[in-house]
């Protein structure tokens, strides 16, 4: 969010030099004066709970997440997104990533890398960790499919090596309602692997969307164990 709110001034900021320019500069029309590329969008949410991958990150607890973003017409994108958690002295997950997206017809793919931080938790934990991703999807008009494929060298609290493979399906339905359902393995070095999943149903309604979803994994330790999430945001 902070890095944002700079890049934000700095343009505001050519705004207000552009004003002062001299007498001959009004030579130039509209159309060539300067203009930031891409489009910035923003998002704010709140849910009953956050879930990652099946297993709790807020004790349980509401949720109250949200998260700039860069987007350029080529494909490119940058964001950030940020959330509560609560877990050993983590009361904070900020994430930057970046990639690039695109559609081919009914096919589209994104490749991209983000990066997991939790400010103000002991380094002696090692939370923060790097995952790159690849995304596919193929809308049939009936029905959308995606998968997924994510790497971390060393994920977090330093487990090693890690992949997740997700796959989902989101399914239209009458009055605007969105089915959607999806499974996802992870498999970690020095951890246990995890399969989770979760079906749902979503609504956008003046300018919000709605969803409520059913979540479990094959765990049952605390956190991991089946649980329902309302959820509401809003993107701007």
């Amino acid at each position: 969010m902070f890095k944002n709110t700079l890049l934000a001034a700095s343009i505001a900021g050519m705004a207000f030099v552009g004003s002062q320019a001299p007498a001959w500069a009004g030579s130039h029309s509209e159309e060539e004066s300067f203009k930031f590329p891409g489009e910035f969008s923003g998002n704010v949410g709140l849910a009953s709970e956050y879930r990652f991958r099946g297993v709790t990150q807020t004790d349980k607890e509401p949720t109250i997440q949200g998260g700039f973003d860069w987007a350029h017409d080529s494909g490119v994108y940058l964001g950030t997104w940020a959330s509560n958690v609560e877990f050993n002295d983590a009361h904070i997950e900020l994430d930057f990533y970046g990639g690039y997206g695109n559609e081919v017809g009914a096919f589209s793919y994104d490749v991209g890398a983000i990066y997991y931080t939790y400010p103000g938790a002991s380094d002696r934990f090692n939370f923060n960790f790097v995952e790159g991703y690849v995304g596919l999807g193929y809308d049939l008009d009936l029905a959308a499919l995606s998968m997924g494929v994510a790497y971390s060298p060393d994920f977090f609290g330093q487990t090693g090596d890690a992949v997740y493979v997700n796959g989902g399906v989101g399914v239209p339905l009458p009055a605007d309602f969105s089915l959607d359902a999806g499974v996802g393995y992870q498999v970690v070095e020095k951890a246990t692997n995890i399969v989770d999943w979760s079906v749902g149903i979503s609504k956008s309604y003046m300018g919000f969307d709605f969803s409520l979803s059913y979540i479990d994994t094959d765990q049952t330790a605390v956190g991991s164990e089946a649980t329902v999430v309302f959820a509401v945001s809003r993107a701007f």
